[in-house]
């Protein structure tokens, strides 16, 4: 292999393996502006988008121990890989495809199982990652609240009766 591919087979191998998320993109009939647009839309969301050979792609991955990709690994491909949250991103690229209606996802993999473009919109789909934290800890707190209302309720009640016990024996002396 030629040094020069040889470079970018370990770009890509890097690439893939530094990412949370990787997805497939179907970038045919993207203009350059749009693809620079690409870039700047997923950027937030701690994307990257880069071209890459569907072979050299297919083997890198293979290095990785990933799940098969070559069903994705046909026509022009670009690889968009991320950092962080994965719904993010997915909701970058989503609305991206939304706006242009030019690409496509293909499919993706996350932490090396793959996706297809259904799951893909599916995860555009979720909450953030802080959302669902604060979800969890809502659904934790609520029993919890509900136990010092019931808990402030027998102290009320005790009270209200000592207060009673005391206005009787004030009223009777």
């Amino acid at each position: 292999m030629r040094p020069e591919k040889i470079e970018m087979m370990r770009e890509i191998t890097e690439r893939l393996q530094d990412a949370d998320s990787t997805f497939l993109l179907n970038y045919g009939g993207l203009t350059v502006t749009e693809m620079y647009t690409l870039r700047q839309a997923i950027r937030p969301a701690g994307g990257r988008a880069m071209v890459a050979k569907n072979s050299m792609v297919g083997r890198a991955a293979t290095e990785l121990g990933w799940e098969d990709l070559s069903a994705f690994l046909t026509g022009p491909t670009a690889i968009v890989t991320g950092k962080g949250d994965p719904s993010e991103l997915a909701k970058a690229l989503v609305d991206f495809i939304k706006t242009t209606k030019k690409a496509a996802v293909k499919g993706g993999c996350l932490d090396g199982k793959v996706l297809q473009a259904a799951d893909v919109d599916a995860l555009s789909t979720l909450p953030s990652r802080e959302v669902m934290l604060s979800m969890v800890v809502g659904t934790v707190a609520a029993p919890l609240t509900q136990l010092v209302g019931v808990f402030n309720q027998k102290l009320l009640s005790l009270l209200y009766v000592l207060k009673a016990v005391e206005e009787k024996k004030s009223q009777a002396a």
